[in-house]
């Protein structure tokens, strides 16, 4: 079963090497869909607590990220590698981690399920 729960942030950021506006400093209000692949516990009833994935992803991005500016983080933060970021922050707390989706607009975003050898874990 997947479960998906969905969080906002805010930042700002520039892609210095970009050949456009990218290079100069702006932000976004990003989406940011967190999906985790499991069985449903039994005695909970639940893949994962709502709240127990909030706690993570609280903790381990947007208390870093949100209001933050980005390059202070991640050093090219392009859509695509804020994803890989973040997946490799709560991957170590998430095993079911099965998916990062964030939005940089409300009309572009990315998707990242993790390397190869991440999938077949």
């Amino acid at each position: 079963m997947l479960l998906t729960r969905e969080f906002r942030f805010h930042a700002s950021h520039q892609i210095p090497n970009h050949d456009g506006l990218c290079q100069n400093l702006h932000g976004h209000s990003y989406l940011l869909y967190i999906t985790v692949k499991g069985k449903v516990d039994p005695k909970t009833g639940m893949v994962i607590d709502f709240d127990e994935l909030d706690r993570i992803v609280r903790e381990k991005v947007l208390k870093k990220l949100d209001h933050n500016f980005l390059n202070n983080h991640i050093p090219l933060p392009s859509c695509e590698n804020i994803a890989v970021w973040i997946w490799k922050e709560v991957k170590p707390e998430l095993p079911g981690l099965d998916e990062v989706k964030l939005y940089e607009t409300h009309d572009s975003c990315v998707i990242y399920r993790g390397d190869e050898d991440e999938r077949a874990a």
